[in-house]
Formats: structure tokens, C-alpha cells, sequence
């Protein structure tokens, strides 16, 4: 059984369709690269993932189950999502990581937390710190580590390292390809660089106009020889040609 299967999804915003027939489905401990242009309906799926979109019954399951059927809160914690700008909240960074568990009624203990700070290869040396005075970089690690503290089956990347330098990219993608190792967590990560997906993803999803164009395995996918011609032309940093046909599907 797949963690997460989607069948048949369509979204509407605002009387504007965004999501078009999407089915793809994602196995246990698996990196899924989602890509393709600028509102071309990737964090949109995203979203609908963890019910921040509500998807229509019956179109979102996780270990089979229909999504709209478990709690939100229940939902969260188990498909945690890490945005592209953090939202770091006032207080110490030890602070921040407790913030899911301690709404839900639970304290962490500080080698708890520390534990969850080393998974996300945050600098133990920081728990106190205020967490406004973290670098850029830290501050995506240390959402990490606030998500993890939920215990999720699933992490959801929305561009985690679009804002950061080569540096803090590097860190924090070796950070989530240990954890991915460490724990076995499946995620869907929402990219705009191609040689990303190519560096961390088992397979790629191309996504455009709210439509899936094509999904295989990221090295086969990639290959600029072999690629779908609106993927070539995205990879290449060209407009991708309008395909007249009718919705996509996995």
C-alpha cells in the first residue's frame, strides 16, 4: 500500500481551477520531487496533502485511509509540512521545537529536544538561543526539528532552500537526506531547481498548469534527451508549450 495516494484530484480557487485530475501515488520512504513553472499548481498539491487545501473526498488517502476522514490536528502531525519561510515564533529555539507537542498537551524534555535538534543537524549549542537570531539556514533546520517533534510519517518541503546561499542549501539538504536514511520518512519536496530534484529525488513529478505531465524516476526523467518537450524547455529555462490535450494523470 502506497503512504500517499491520490486519485483523481481537482482543486478550485476562487472560482479558478488549479488542480486538474491529479492522480500519482507516493511509496514508504520515498523523496518525490515536485516541479515545473511558477503557478503551475505545486504547492497547491502540496497543501492539499495535509488538508491546509481541502481536497474533495475520496481524492487524498494516507495508508488507504481518506484524509477528510482523520482530525486535522491528528492529519498534521503525521504529514508534517516545512514552508519555504519559516515561521519562527518568540522565545528560544527549544521553545519552538516544543510548540506542536506542548499544544497537544505534552512536554518535551531538554534531551529530547536536543535529540530532535541533532536529526535535524541543528547545533546543540543553540537550544537557548533566542530563535529570531538565527541565520537563515538555521532557522529551516530548526523547522525541520518542530516538525519532527510531531513524529510525522510524511514531511512536506515547499522549496525549503529557495531563500538560502549554495552553503545553507548544501546543509540542509544533507540534513533531510540523513533523516530520510535515519528514520525512513517519505517526503514530497517542492522544487524549482532541476539540479536538485536530479541530487535528492528518487522520482520527479512535472507539474504544469495544475496538470501532471510526466513522472518517472529522476535520473531517466532528467535526461535531457529523453524528456517530455515542455520539460526540456523548462529545464532549460524556456517557457514550456501549452499542450492542448486534456488533463494529465500519473
Amino acid at each position: 500500500m502506497s503512504v500517499i495516494e491520490v486519485r483523481d484530484l481537482s482543486l478550485a480557487r476562487g472560482g479558478e481551477r488549479v488542480l486538474h485530475h491529479v492522480s500519482l501515488s507516493i511509496e514508504e520512504g520515498e523523496v518525490l520531487m515536485v516541479i515545473g513553472p511558477s503557478g503551475g499548481g505545486k504547492s497547491s498539491l502540496l497543501r492539499c496533502l495535509n488538508r491546509l487545501e481541502e481536497p474533495a473526498p475520496d481524492t487524498v488517502f494516507l495508508r488507504g485511509q481518506d484524509i477528510t476522514t482523520i482530525p486535522v490536528t491528528t492529519l498534521r502531525c503525521r504529514v508534517g509540512m516545512v514552508f519555504q519561510k519559516t515561521a519562527v515564533f518568540g522565545g528560544t529555539v527549544a521553545e519552538n521545537i516544543a510548540y506542536g507537542p506542548r499544544a497537544r498537551g505534552k512536554t518535551l524534555s531538554r534531551d529530547e529536544i536536543a535529540r530532535l535538534m541533532k536529526l535535524a543537524a541543528l547545533d546543540a549549542d543553540l537550544i537557548d538561543r533566542p530563535a529570531r537570531e538565527l541565520s537563515g539556514g538555521q532557522e529551516q533546520r530548526l523547522a525541520v526539528a518542530r516538525a519532527l517533534a510531531n513524529q510525522p510519517e510524511v514531511l512536506l518541503l515547499d522549496e525549503p532552500t529557495s531563500a538560502l546561499d549554495p552553503v545553507a542549501t548544501k546543509h540542509v539538504e544533507a540534513s533531510l537526506q540523513s533523516l530520510r536514511e535515519q528514520l525512513g520518512l517519505t517526503m514530497v519536496w517542492v522544487s524549482h531547481a532541476v539540479e536538485q530534484a536530479r541530487r535528492v529525488g528518487d522520482r520527479v513529478l512535472f507539474l504544469d498548469e495544475g496538470r501532471v505531465v510526466s513522472v518517472g524516476a529522476a535520473q531517466a526523467m532528467l535526461d535531457a534527451e529523453s524528456a517530455d518537450p515542455r520539460l526540456k524547455a523548462f529545464m532549460e529555462g524556456q517557457e514550456p508549450a501549452r499542450a492542448k490535450a486534456g488533463p494529465g494523470a500519473a
